[in-house]
């Protein structure tokens, strides 16, 4: 409910805002917005009263690294991958029946591993928007964009967003996702929110110059715990009693859990002295001092009216008023940046002073043996970022060390080489060496569940990672090594360990499309090979994705743009990690094997600045053994059609 409050809020804010600028007459010119085939934000012209012309590259996205893309309206393939609850493509991803639950991991990434420790809890984090996920903008007129997608037997996604800017200094944005959706299955109830608000400002001279941003995060699920046994038989014998899914049974009957986060970001420097370039002609920074706040917490909660002793354990509840484990990082980054010709480019040199908080307000079960409920401390890291560039190449390295004897300890160092050649040809080459505390779920976590509470002293996950990015017009392709001392994992007895030997992680994978004419066949496939560890750490040999489509405008006039087709993706079984709801975290399993394909087909259109998306999840769902599954006990979704669409507003 108040997802939904907060939503009609924002949207109205939105809707007063497009009509005040809507209203404003400015009576000198004519703004034309210039379209092509692949990357237009309007096809044909938009007559609004405003001085000069503007073009869609004017509609500025900044990431939080710097990289600029625009506002694209355009319908491909892509865009269809990305259509989904997270907004990015998921390949890598399984997710459950209802989108707005958690997804089981089908490869992993250690290419961007983070300097501290989280709280945990990952499974609740699949949709959690991190600092370098928040995008900042700079448009000529404000903008909005608003994404609908229909729930799962009821409820709905919408992602609104609107951005303005006050002066070509100071832009405003402020974006908000709101999910609700109850699920086909008994207690799977979603209902998710990420509020987002950024800014960025610079001065005339551009001396100063400032940006930030808040969020507001809260994802609440109902938890069912899976099949038993019993109702396991009646899914996979296609019982026709039970194809409405919400007659089958299940474990919990009345568990949630609920996880929150609020943020709050702050990056703003200034120039000390600055010079001519007189060979460019252009200004540069050649000394700058900067400063970036980060505050940052979050709360994690599971929910029982009734304990359920035959799937978690005897239980001896101390009746706390408050069991959330509350996590917090507040972060004060000072640095000094120089910017020269002499370095290749720009070199900052950085030290962080860091606090965190992590725990309980007291204790939880009656029979603990912890004697510490709460984990805080600080530390103090030194390191340095050098960006160059060199003709072609490109050379990026971030060092930090965080010495002593905390929780925070470690170091961290990442080197980046890329080779750009035009838009024709892209490699990267990458390292990563990290070495930092497991989460802070795995070293303390209490529950009136006695099998639930541990307080441990774990060494550091030490991980080694190269990579090498290949992009080209002939075909896209990554290849990770990875090397893990001291992986932490989930047991099958849900405590948490670590491992004693090395992990040795293998991932290759390309992406190759072939078009004739107005048919195309986009190919994706990852190999993966864990040599050594493979006891605790396992993903499936082979994931593939491959898609069938058709592309063309429709109609006179070449008003329409359609892309209809079909995706098969396939992975091979393995003993999938299970998924408990009460840790919110994947657990080993040695009893089931899961592997299985599963084909969808669409059709995608779109109309000037709209692209609707019509899609059957598992169409073959019917007449194909029912083997699927998003984790033991947790069926895959059935036949199931969705409807949505992107729209684009340019006032």
């Amino acid at each position: 409910m108040m997802n939904t409050l907060k939503f009609f809020l924002f949207l109205s804010l939105i809707l007063s805002f497009n009509t005040a600028f809507s209203q404003r007459e400015l009576n000198s010119g004519i703004m034309n917005v210039n379209a092509t085939a692949n990357d237009s934000i309007n096809s044909g012209e938009k007559k609004i009263i405003l001085s000069g012309k503007t073009k869609y590259t004017d509609y500025k996205i900044f990431s939080h690294q710097g990289d600029t893309t625009y506002i694209d309206t355009t319908l491909s393939i892509k865009k269809d991958y990305k259509f989904n609850y997270l907004r990015t493509d998921n390949f890598e991803l399984l997710d459950f029946h209802n989108q707005g639950q958690t997804f089981t991991n089908l490869g992993y990434d250690f290419s961007n591993v983070k300097l501290f420790p989280d709280i945990g809890f990952t499974a609740k984090q699949f949709s959690y928007l991190d600092i370098d996920e928040i995008k900042y903008y700079e448009v000529p007129t404000p903008t909005t964009e608003i994404t609908y997608r229909t729930g799962l037997q009821q409820g709905q996604v919408v992602d609104a967003i609107f951005t303005v800017n006050f002066s070509k200094r100071l832009n405003v944005a402020m974006s908000y996702k709101g999910l609700r959706s109850l699920g086909a299955y008994r207690r799977s109830l979603s209902s998710n929110g990420n509020f987002r608000s950024s800014f960025h400002y610079i001065t005339k001279e551009g001396q100063y110059q400032i940006r930030g941003h808040f969020t507001s995060q809260d994802f609440f699920n109902q938890e069912s715990g899976g099949l038993p046994d019993t109702e396991i038989e009646k899914f996979e014998s296609n019982d026709p009693d039970y194809t409405t899914r919400s007659y089958l049974d299940v474990n919990l009957d009345d568990a949630e859990n609920q996880f929150d986060s609020g943020r709050m970001y702050i990056e703003h420097s200034y120039k000390l002295v600055a010079s001519k370039d007189t060979i460019n002609k252009k200004d540069f920074s050649n000394l700058k001092i900067g400063h970036v706040l980060t505050n940052e917490s979050k709360t994690y909660e599971f929910i029982q009216t009734t304990e359920t002793t035959d799937i978690f354990g005897e239980i001896n509840d101390a009746d706390a008023n408050d069991k959330k484990a509350k996590s917090t990082i507040f972060n004060n980054e000072f640095n000094l940046e120089f910017n020269s010709k002499y370095v290749l480019g720009k070199f900052k040199a950085k030290t962080n002073l860091t606090k965190y908080t992590y725990g309980y307000d007291t204790i939880l079960n009656s029979n603990s043996t912890i004697d510490k409920i709460k984990l805080k401390g600080g530390a103090i890291s030194f390191g340095a970022d050098w960006n160059a560039k060199i003709k072609n190449f490109k050379l990026n390295a971030d060092v930090s060390i965080t010495p002593g004897n905390s929780r925070l300890s470690g170091n961290f160092l990442k080197g980046e080489a890329v080779y750009e050649k035009d838009s024709v040809l892209s490699v990267k080459a990458s390292l990563l060496l990290s070495s930092k505390s497991p989460n802070f779920n795995t070293l303390l976590h209490q529950s009136e569940y006695d099998d639930y509470n541990w307080q441990n002293n774990f060494s550091n996950i030490n991980t080694r990672d190269l990579g090498f990015v290949l992009s080209s017009n002939w075909i896209n392709a990554t290849l990770n090594f990875t090397n893990i001392d001291n992986y932490t994992y989930f047991s099958e007895n849900n405590k948490p360990l670590q491992f004693d030997g090395q992990i040795v992680y293998l991932k290759l994978k390309a992406n190759k499309e072939f078009k004739y004419k107005k048919f195309a066949l986009d190919n994706t496939v990852m190999y993966q090979n864990v040599s050594s560890g493979s006891s605790v750490f396992r993903v499936p040999e082979i994931v593939s994705r491959n898609t069938f489509y058709y592309q063309d405008y429709w109609f006179k006039g070449k008003p329409m743009l359609v892309n209809i087709g079909a995706t098969l993706k396939y992975f091979t079984k393995y003993k999938m990690n299970a998924y408990n709801p009460l840790l919110a975290e994947f657990t080993l399993q040695n009893t089931q094997e899961i592997g299985f394909p599963s084909l969808d087909v669409f059709f995608n259109a779109q109309v000037r600045r709209t692209r609707l998306f019509f899609k059957i999840d598992n169409v073959t769902s019917s007449i194909t053994p029912k083997n699927y599954y998003s984790a033991p006990n947790y069926p895959y979704r059935d036949f199931t059609i969705r409807f949505g669409l992107v729209w684009n507003w340019f006032i």
